[in-house]
């Protein structure tokens, strides 16, 4: 079981990225493996992801997620059902100046794989901050 949590600045303005980050349709831009993200309405998404586990065959997995934005907080909170009680939550914060973002993100899962997480948790992060960044040009 575990909890994980990092921040990183991204140089867009807080409601540009809380926008962004918003709009679920963007997700398969900065999520590695998420190839589609598509709404059902209400907190409800269906995402597929390509993975390559070290234990099968490469392939494509369809899930349901669920996702909820918290406007006045400026934060999404996640998670999808299954073993592993994958949730989490991404807040956005001003940053030093008016052009920049703190986005910090929590997640629990009871997975235990610790590095793979962190190692997943900044890749997330960086994917982010490259797609909105981009984005914004």
């Amino acid at each position: 079981m575990g909890d994980y949590n990092d921040t990183i600045t991204v140089t867009v303005a807080p409601d540009r990225l809380f926008s962004y980050l918003a709009d679920v349709q963007n997700l398969p831009a900065y999520m590695p493996r998420l190839t589609s993200a598509r709404p059902h309405g209400g907190d409800r998404v269906t995402v597929t992801a390509h993975i390559d586990p070290a234990d099968a065959p490469e392939q494509d997995v369809t899930s349901e997620a669920w996702i909820h934005v918290l406007e006045n907080g400026k934060s999404l909170e996640w998670g999808a059902p299954g073993p592993h009680d994958y949730h989490g939550r991404l807040h956005v914060a001003p940053g030093e100046d008016p052009t920049s973002s703190l986005l910090t993100v929590q997640l629990h899962t009871d997975s235990t794989e610790g590095a793979q997480v962190d190692h997943g948790l900044e890749e997330a992060l960086r994917g982010i901050k490259d797609a909105v960044e981009a984005a914004e040009r």
